[in-house]
């Protein structure tokens, strides 16, 4: 079974007292897969247990519950994610069970109901993105940053489909936030690591593995959090994680943060049952917790919570730059027939109108000086010549009323939809209407006289 994992890996894991090797390697051999998820708070389909009364047709099996999360459940099987209009709709997110100890540390760490700053600094594909919008108060901000560019689009299209105003995706290297000291309450790094951790998911990963790879990723690591250091304000935390084995890229690193800069290691003391292993680093005996899928219902994983007690310089305002730009009167009147949030600005980007939280607007401003933005609140859409035209984020978001012009289909024409394959529909009236499935909204297709368009983003279409 050793010939399965790195030699190198098996050795370096020995050298701590709970490790079982046995144990270890048999679960790496056995083949079993876990799936989880997380449910989105504001497209609640499952509650206390149970499905709503109307779902005659689940996608899936819940087998328990997380104990470290709430909403998040282990299912009986994997189904076919891409078939089930709920997942388009953005109604869950299909997350590993370790990763989702953030929230656990979050509301040990955090009070969740101030607003708050709060950066995801390596974002993409957001599953940890859309748990923190699940937690923080409408007022809060986040940034969901993702430095490498191929990977912007799935960050993109997670968020988009989680459908909250609060959000805000960036694409830049962590360098540029240092032009914004002091400014995030909260420093989420889910580092770009090695992956042993996740061996299990993927076997021929482990091909891939070796000491010096390691040695890279933790250099990467420590340059990353010298980077973005600065623009975590005093008394801020800094949640750091890694789905690595590696104690170089991992209590390490602990060492490293507070060797350079003043922090102070925060316990999280996780419920014994769980089997979470709580371990300290050498020098500075900073606390961090391992998880092991020998262990507990979860892949490889580790996380850590660092304190900062560093002094944060003021961010400097530019009072010359300009207010954003807002839309005519008009348009904006023409848009809140679309919506029932209130609480909203408006805001032209572009060619396109977004919809921010007024409190969130400045920060918009601040932002959008120091980092190249992808996408801000909700894109509502664009005032045509004749009509408004709704933007496909509009349709995902939780701000369109109830009662707006939808066509609920079955899950078959559903299917359909997302394949931009035609569908039958009864419906005789014209105009732009709201796809949806189970009172879930997808998309939108606008009625013709004679024919119905599709506009369902062509990028996001099922193949199969």
């Amino acid at each position: 079974m050793s010939s399965a994992l790195p030699e190198k890996l098996i050795s370096a894991l020995k050298t701590w007292e709970h490790f079982n090797e046995e144990a270890f390697l048999s679960v790496h051999a056995s083949g079993e897969q876990l799936v989880s998820v997380h449910m989105n708070p504001q497209k609640r389909l499952f509650q206390n247990g149970h499905w709503k009364e109307n779902i005659s047709d689940p996608p899936f099996e819940i087998l328990q519950n997380i104990p470290w999360a709430t909403d998040a459940y282990y299912l009986s099987e994997r189904p076919s994610f891409t078939l089930d209009p709920l997942f388009h709709a953005g109604t869950y997110y299909v997350q590993e069970a370790s990763g989702m100890f953030l929230e656990y540390a979050l509301r040990r760490t955090v009070d969740l109901s101030r607003s708050l700053k709060m950066l995801d600094l390596c974002a993409a594909p957001g599953g940890k993105s859309t748990m923190i919008q699940s937690l923080v108060s409408p007022e809060s901000l986040l940034v969901s940053n993702e430095v490498i560019k191929s990977r912007v689009p799935v960050l993109y299209q997670n968020m988009t489909k989680w459908g909250f105003t609060n959000g805000i995706i960036s694409n830049n290297d962590p360098v540029h936030f240092k032009s914004l000291p002091g400014f995030f309450d909260v420093l989420m790094m889910d580092a770009p690591c090695s992956g042993s951790g996740l061996f299990r998911k993927d076997p021929e990963a482990a091909k891939e593995w070796s000491p010096d790879a390691v040695k890279l990723c933790s250099q990467r690591q420590q340059r990353i959090l010298g980077d973005a250091w600065d623009c975590l304000k005093e008394n801020g935390i800094l949640i750091y994680s890694t789905c690595s084995y590696s104690k170089e890229e991992n209590e390490d690193i602990l060492d490293h943060v507070l060797q350079q800069y003043e922090g102070a290691s925060v316990s999280l003391s996780p419920d014994p049952a769980w089997n979470i292993m709580e371990t300290f680093s050498e020098i500075k005996g900073a606390a961090g917790y391992r998880f092991y899928p020998d262990k507990l219902s979860g892949e490889g994983f580790f996380l850590a919570v660092i304190q900062k007690k560093q002094a944060a310089n003021p961010l400097r305002i530019n009072k010359s730059k300009r207010n954003p730009d807002h839309i005519p009167k008009w348009v904006e009147i023409q848009i809140r027939e679309w919506i029932q949030a209130e609480n909203l600005t408006m805001i032209q980007v572009g060619d396109s109108i977004h919809a921010l939280p007024s409190v969130l607007i400045n920060d918009f401003e601040i932002l959008k000086n120091h980092l190249y933005l992808k996408k801000a609140g909700i894109r509502m859409g664009k005032s045509g010549a004749k009509e408004w035209v709704p933007d496909h984020e509009l349709a995902l978001s939780n701000i369109l009323p109830a009662d707006i012009p939808s066509l609920d289909l079955s899950k078959e024409d559903i299917q359909h939809y997302l394949r931009a394959e035609n569908f039958e529909t009864a419906c005789q009236s014209r105009g732009w209407h709201a796809v949806s499935y189970l009172q879930q909204r997808i998309g939108w297709v606008k009625m013709l006289e004679s024919r119905m368009n599709n506009y369902y983003p062509k990028s996001w279409r099922i193949r199969f």
